[in-house]
């Protein structure tokens, strides 16, 4: 789980209903899905092939997909019951929020209105750019496609101060590249370069579709100016350094990093005109980025931009613009074979919760998703496993060898300060100022995006709001957010595998229990742990305290970069240091917190199994995945999580706990010297 802030949360289990929720589970189901398992593959040999082998035989990819699993059929279901509550919204007009959700799904799906319109939509934006003089109006443009949803070289937001986090901060960081991620630009492999061909096929496709000359010329060139982009932009593992991410400027001095540059402009066109104080992200990209603007010419400029303009609006145009679009970001580049039905790109347009996480209109669905879906009784039995998650993270603490008292002191602060947010927000966004019309796909887009942008300027100079969520409720996924000191469970995620408040606990802990534990663990993975329980970027580790975590985190780097995803493509350990951080100690608690649930007695056997098994059987459940190589190719080099099969299998190998349930001994795949495993939290 992947991407704020502090109220004290504190949950007290009495001892009578926790013996009443035991005995409860002695009737409950076991949680376990028999049916994927392979029993000719031991657990003590590869646990994931255990429990998902026969799954993943049985199972085919759906040809919309570029992976296929646990999370992506949660996803499925969750379109589909969302198609339903915004089909019922439509026909409501008294209901405000309904209705405009209705009129943006309607506006997608009227493919005739789409088609007859052609690019009439975004000749105006187009006309802007043909206008565009000299450089100085480039940088001005880079600064208003920020608030259209476009984007271009540089990225503008305003987020918390990371060293300050009851206030607001603006910042700047390096974007502008259409490909996954600069080894795409930089690499030689075949695969890379395959890649770049692809691109430059499709700006050619976008010109000509668009009516613009000279487009194989523009490709070329197109496709040299972002390789420059590439060239200095940081690498992946750079950008997760939360200390070298922080760079803040006074706008005034911006001169002295780049002394050529007319950073007024684009703050202005960007809607910041008044904007005295921001954080370079990413300070050298910066300084790379001058000499490019003044080197590239007006016209390539300009190429580019008419290029992230279609781009950025394919989907809502004619079907051949989206088709092209399809042919580079989903079949070239994550090896997908078909389109995704019109009503599910529709669908996560509006509502979010894929790959656009937010959705256009996220929380107007979210609050409809929530009164249909979300069981008053799930939130009670989360807030019940979050609380012994924390318990037993804070007991973990107090047992820590490789910690000195000064610092498990500070870390109990901050775990107290973890505020957790389960299923829905108490307070709805609002989307009053918001104009939706069942005509107008690209208008409401552009609108929706200069919506989302206003709402991000108008935070500065105001509180941080500790209630906002990052997600939306019908959302499959988790998250922690340092800055807030948070962990967010959005209502989605709370059925099975993940959690049954029918099933026996064992595998609720093995599922969401351990996605529980992940999230808190970010608080204390090494990026995690270098803000305080208030969410500011600031040192509470002694320097020896310090130097013990690194010493085990770099042997957690080495054991993941053993593993070969791919002929001769191993995993980034760096990379994904974080989540394999939060796997391996999140998965310690979960199986400490169940063992507190049961108040010393043992859980009961179902299906045959322990309900220590169980635990590690739901585990590797919820991790059920296939890829499709070249979405597996990009995640290697964009994702910082591990895939399945070594989220799976990586942590497991670390847990005494593990060896135990499974009598794992020497010879066995899984089995690690008991002096080798490495216990972090």
């Amino acid at each position: 789980m992947i991407l704020g802030r502090f109220s004290v949360f504190a949950i007290a289990l009495l001892l009578s209903s926790t013996i009443a929720q035991f005995a409860a589970a002695q009737t409950r189901d076991s949680g376990i899905d028999p049916d994927g398992f392979d029993k000719s593959v031991r657990a003590q040999d590869d646990l994931f092939r255990h429990v998902n082998g026969r799954w993943l035989l049985k199972t085919e990819i759906p040809a919309d997909k570029s992976n296929y699993g646990s999370f992506n059929k949660l996803i499925d279901e969750a379109q589909l019951n969302i198609r339903a509550i915004i089909e019922d919204a439509a026909k409501n007009p008294r209901d405000e929020n309904g209705h405009k959700v209705g009129n943006f799904f309607n506006s997608y799906m009227n493919e005739a209105l789409v088609e007859q319109l052609g690019l009439k939509p975004l000749q105006a934006e187009i006309a802007k750019i043909d206008k565009l003089a000299d450089k100085s109006e480039v940088v001005r443009h880079f600064g208003y496609c920020e608030t259209i949803g476009v984007g271009g070289p540089i990225g503008f937001f305003v987020d918390q101060d990371d060293r300050a986090s009851t206030q607001h901060l603006a910042g700047v960081i390096q974007s502008g590249t259409t490909l996954p991620d600069r080894d795409y630009y930089l690499q030689d492999e075949p695969k890379y370069a395959k890649a770049r061909e692809a691109l430059k096929a499709y700006i050619a496709k976008l010109f000509q579709l668009s009516g613009q000359a000279h487009g194989e010329q523009a490709a070329t060139a197109i496709l040299e100016l972002e390789t420059k982009l590439a060239k200095v932009q940081w690498d992946r593992t750079k950008l997760r350094d939360a200390e070298k991410r922080y760079n803040k400027f006074q706008v005034a001095k911006l001169s002295e990093l780049t002394p050529k540059f007319p950073w007024p402009v684009f703050f202005a066109a960007a809607g910041a005109k008044g904007l005295t104080e921001l954080n370079v992200v990413t300070p050298s990209y910066f300084e790379g980025l001058e000499p490019i603007v003044a080197e590239t010419s007006l016209e390539t400029w300009k190429q580019y931009l008419h290029f992230r303009l279609i781009d950025s609006n394919a989907n809502a145009l004619p079907k051949a613009f989206a088709e092209a679009h399809f042919q580079l970001h989903g079949k070239e580049l994550g090896g997908i074979p078909e389109q995704q039905p019109r009503w599910k790109r529709a669908v996560d347009t509006v509502a979010g919760g894929g790959s656009n996480r937010m959705g256009a209109l996220g929380e107007a669905v979210g609050q409809l998703y929530v009164q249909k879906h979300f069981k008053p009784q799930a939130r009670e039995r989360m807030n019940q496993l979050v609380g012994n998650l924390l318990k037993a993270f804070e007991q973990s603490i107090h047992d820590l060898a490789w910690m000195t008292d000064a610092t498990k002191k500070q870390a109990l602060v901050k775990l107290s300060k973890i505020t957790p947010k389960i299923g829905y927000p108490e307070k709805w966004r609002d989307y009053s100022k918001l104009e939706i019309a069942a005509d107008d796909l690209i208008g409401n887009m552009r609108r929706s995006a200069m919506h989302e942008h206003q709402r991000m300027l108008d935070k500065l100079g105001q509180p941080v709001d500790r209630g906002e969520w990052g997600m939306t409720p019908q959302t499959v996924n988790a998250y922690y957010n340092p800055g807030l000191n948070e962990i967010v469970f959005p209502a989605a995620i709370l059925q099975p595998p993940f959690f049954d408040a029918e099933s026996d606990d064992a595998v609720n802990y093995g599922g969401i229990g351990a996605v529980i534990g992940h999230e808190i663990s970010h608080g204390f993975d090494d990026q995690g742990c270098k803000y305080d329980g208030d969410g500011n970027l600031k040192n509470w580790w002694t320097e020896s305290d310090q130097a013990a975590f690194e010493k085990l985190t770099s042997r957690l780097v080495a054991q993941y970069e053993g593993y070969e995803a791919l002929p001769a493509k191993k995993l980034n350990g760096r990379l994904t240091l974080g989540e394999n951080i939060a796997d391996l100690s999140g998965m310690a608690i979960a199986f400490k917190a169940y063992r507190i649930s049961l108040a010393g007695k043992d859980g009961p056997v179902l299906d045959g199994y322990t309900s220590s098994q169980r635990f590690f059987l739901g585990w590797s459940q919820i991790w059920r995945r296939k890829y499709r190589d070249a979405e597996l190719l990009k995640r290697l080099v964009t994702d910082p999580h591990s895939p399945s099969h070594f989220r799976a299998n990586g942590p497991v190998t670390n847990l005494d706990a593990f060896y135990e349930a499974f009598n794992v001994k020497p010879g066995d795949k899984l089995f690690k010297p008991k002096e080798e495993r490495i216990q972090i939290w």
